[in-house]
């Protein structure tokens, strides 16, 4: 294999590949995902283990890399429980939908630029539609009949219960992802997901005060509230803390997935991995330049050469992986109401509002395209997050230790209920009439303190 010049791939190099060529792409992002998810479960292990100041996994294997791999042959040889009730053929067949549906959404990933490989041009990527990004759309929306399936299929209240929660909020949180999508359709003018990437390729110059500065290409930073939205939507869409209701054991014991066992229930595992891989390489293309290094790097003209590219690519899925992990170790999980509402109430019409302001900055002549959503989508982004992060009600003053003790009638018991109120403790009449005696009306329930 040698190296080529720094290329973007176009539509028109798609399929020109011979069938091993395209059948080695293909085992690759098939093994990219199992292996980043093996990966990605010691990773976390690791990542909470160090935030809550405990070893983590350090057994098997150096470092205990191997605990993953340990749990999966466990999973493989438990006994697998078929339930009665269970429609026999949809309860296989739900585990194995959400895991393709989460790997297919690789094969329109670009990985790197044009490379050569055994005298080969090809693009570092498995194939490429004029609409791939709707590709994208379409695997995530397929992964919610995975789970509300498993939910139906195991003839259990619980499982249904679970799947029909998980899918009402897979699908609210689609809508809130699918519009943040808009703004880099309108900005790049193109869906596909390399055109994507080569549009985040140069950045521009801006004059601030006299002063010429370089202005970034990514759409992270020139449609921040868009890649907010993105990202606040693909935590959620992942099934991820703080947005982890369907998987909720303290709740609905295990959701949609209580009656699995064994292989099925290490698919369901696999598959909510897959998607968190799946969804960060998806948001790096889309928002962080994809393949292309960032900055300092740039600087070295070789960066965006070759196979250097895989490096910044799998760099940038590491570290939005990490922010996921880092999220589990640091939010407490949300309630179903407050959940629902943020989507529906918060990101939906925040999300409009922007759409419409992108379009009115779009149709204004003589200001730099880069330059106006530099000046307009920082702010807007820096708002979002405030108005995201800012408490929505004022924090109860609390009462003084005396304060809660005057406040607790019949002394140290508190009262309860008045539909919960049950016939007097003899214990309490005791007590209450040995403090104050003459408060106690003799022959009568009734008493005073």
């Amino acid at each position: 294999m040698s190296l080529l010049l720094a290329q973007d791939p176009t539509l028109a190099d798609f399929g020109q590949d011979p069938w091993w060529l395209v059948l080695g792409k293909i085992v690759f992002a098939f093994a990219f995902g199992l292996l980043a998810t093996l990966l990605g479960v010691w990773f976390e292990r690791r990542v909470v283990g160090y935030m809550q100041v405990r070893p983590g996994p350090n057994q098997v294997g150096p470092f205990g890399l191997l605990q993953t791999l340990a749990d999966g042959l466990k999973m493989a040889f438990k006994e697998d429980i078929l339930p009665k009730a269970a429609d026999k053929v949809v309860y296989f067949f739900a585990p194995t939908i959400s895991v393709i549906c989460a790997v297919t959404a690789l094969s329109v990933v670009p990985f790197g630029p044009m490379v050569s490989i055994f005298g080969h041009h090809t693009p570092l990527q498995v194939t490429d539609v004029p609409v791939a990004v709707l590709l994208l759309l379409a695997c995530s929306s397929m992964g919610v009949y995975g789970i509300v399936l498993g939910g139906w299929a195991s003839g259990s209240t619980y499982p249904l219960l679970g799947g029909l929660r998980s899918s009402a909020q897979m699908i609210s949180y689609e809508v809130a992802m699918g519009l943040s999508i808009v703004a880099v359709f309108m900005t790049a003018g193109t869906m596909s997901t390399s055109g994507i990437v080569a549009k985040q390729a140069h950045g521009t110059e801006l004059s601030i005060f006299g002063q010429t500065i370089p202005a970034p290409g990514w759409y992270a930073i020139l449609l921040l509230p868009s890649f907010v939205i993105f990202f606040i939507a693909t935590v959620g869409e992942t099934n991820r803390a703080p947005f982890d209701l369907p998987e909720a054991e303290s709740e609905l014991v295990a959701g949609f997935m209580t009656e699995y066992s064994s292989l099925k229930f290490a698919l369901f595992m696999l598959s909510e991995y897959v998607a968190m891989v799946t969804m960060s390489a998806v948001t790096t293309t889309l928002f962080l330049g994809g393949w292309r290094a960032p900055w300092p790097i740039t600087l070295w003209e070789g960066a965006n050469s070759g196979w250097w590219p895989m490096l910044w690519f799998f760099g940038k899925v590491i570290a939005l992986v990490f922010v996921f992990v880092w999220l589990r170790g640091t939010l407490p999980r949300l309630r179903y109401d407050q959940f629902m509402r943020l989507g529906w109430k918060v990101l939906l019409p925040i999300n409009l509002v922007w759409i419409l302001v992108l379009s009115g900055l779009r149709s204004i002549e003589d200001w730099d395209s880069r330059g106006k959503l530099i000046a307009v989508g920082i702010p807007a982004g820096i708002l979002l997050i405030a108005t995201i992060l800012w408490p929505s009600r004022r924090p109860k003053t609390k009462p003084t230790t005396q304060e809660q003790v005057d406040n607790r009638p019949y002394g140290s018991f508190p009262l309860p209920p008045m539909d919960l109120q049950v016939p007097p403790s003899p214990r309490i009449t005791r007590v209450v009439a040995e403090r104050e005696p003459a408060n106690i009306v003799a022959g009568s329930d009734s008493r005073e303190v």
